[in-house]
């Protein structure tokens, strides 16, 4: 029987939510939380043992998360880790990853995660570990536990491994030599063809597109210029009257601070699910920091402060869908004058 160690959050490990988001590394015998969900079907393995962690202790405590885990692992048997799956939770999706890859360079034993394709640690640890394409948020897991259990019984067993398209895992960077029954001359002439008269063709080398974003040029006179404030951190009035989704997001909204020196508690909230939002419910500023932009403006550092804030939650956004909000929040300040943002997150 294969031992397999598991690693997850204080989420899925049943602790609690954001609450819970710097609770201190756990170690557990068998499998906690969602790693019941990866028992049933696993073929001759067994979860020996799960690692929880709070989001914001991880991401905040690398190292020292790092040898907690180690001093409970060093003495210890086993033939793969799994981590997540983490969706599209930056936090948490670092948090797996980074383990991940801790465990293949200090013990040489394979690790997998299961990330959403807009995760950013799919970029950062892509080419280190195995990371399994899933779906964006917890409402995929029955399709990524599957997945995921499928992917590391083949592990396990030693099976000669698919194409990243076939195992459904986000490519390592490698280059791997397979024989083909026509030639490469033969097959790129075929797929031209297939292009030529739109029909559908498979690329064999994918080559990475990255889009150019040309840096706006300094302000000439910042004691002159009218700045903008925004923030994706969910700061909207009490109440949230235009119903910003928590996590999401499509739409923002800006709101008058003609007549305002700093956001107030009880005037002012969050209503972003990705962090903890007691301290910016306190205080808003924190995360939208009116009160020291109208300091700035006082002493004359810059010009004007914009008459509205700009708002939404960047919890789980899509690229595509951010932009579309950047151009038009873009476009909004062309039109009034705005020379300059100050753009904060969480």
């Amino acid at each position: 029987m294969k031992k397999i160690v598991f690693y997850t959050n204080q989420f899925f490990g049943q602790i609690g939510g954001e609450d819970k988001a710097y609770t201190e590394p756990q170690f557990h015998r068998g499998p906690i939380g969602n790693a019941n969900a990866f028992s049933g079907k696993l073929e001759d393995a067994e979860i020996i043992a799960t690692i929880i962690c709070g989001d914001n202790y991880y991401v905040e405590n690398m190292e020292k998360s790092k040898r907690f885990i180690k001093k409970y692992l060093d003495n210890l048997e086993f033939d793969l880790f799994i981590a997540g799956p983490a969706f599209n939770a930056g936090r948490f999706g670092i948090a797996c990853c980074d383990v991940c890859s801790f465990i293949k360079n200090e013990y040489g034993v394979e690790a997998i995660a299961g990330l959403y394709e807009e995760n950013p640690a799919v970029e950062i640890y892509k080419k280190n570990i195995y990371i399994l394409r899933v779906g964006k948020s917890a409402a995929a897991i029955r399709k990524a536990v599957p997945l995921m259990a499928g992917f590391a019984n083949k592990l396990l067993k030693g099976v000669k491994l698919g194409s990243p398209a076939e195992e459904q895992y986000y490519a390592k960077g490698k280059r791997i030599n397979v024989f083909k029954e026509r030639n490469g001359a033969e097959r790129a002439v075929d797929m031209l063809l297939k292009r030529l008269n739109d029909k559908p063709f498979e690329t064999e080398l994918e080559i990475s597109v990255y889009e150019n974003i040309e840096p706006a040029a300094p302000l000439k006179d910042l004691k002159s210029a009218k700045i903008a404030l925004c923030t994706s951190g969910g700061i909207v009035p009490l109440g949230n009257p235009d119903h910003i989704p928590a996590a999401t997001a499509k739409t923002y909204k800006m709101y008058d601070i003609s007549d305002k020196c700093m956001l107030r508690e009880g005037e002012f909230e969050s209503v972003h699910a990705g962090y903890d939002p007691v301290y910016a419910n306190k205080d808003p500023n924190r995360i939208a920091p009116l009160d020291i932009m109208r300091k700035l403006e006082k002493e004359g550092v810059i010009g004007s402060v914009y008459s509205y804030l700009t708002t939404t939650t960047g919890n789980s956004t899509s690229v595509a869908d951010a932009t579309k909000m950047g151009e038009g929040i873009a476009k909004k300040f062309i039109e009034d004058g705005v020379g300059g943002v100050i753009l904060t997150s969480t």
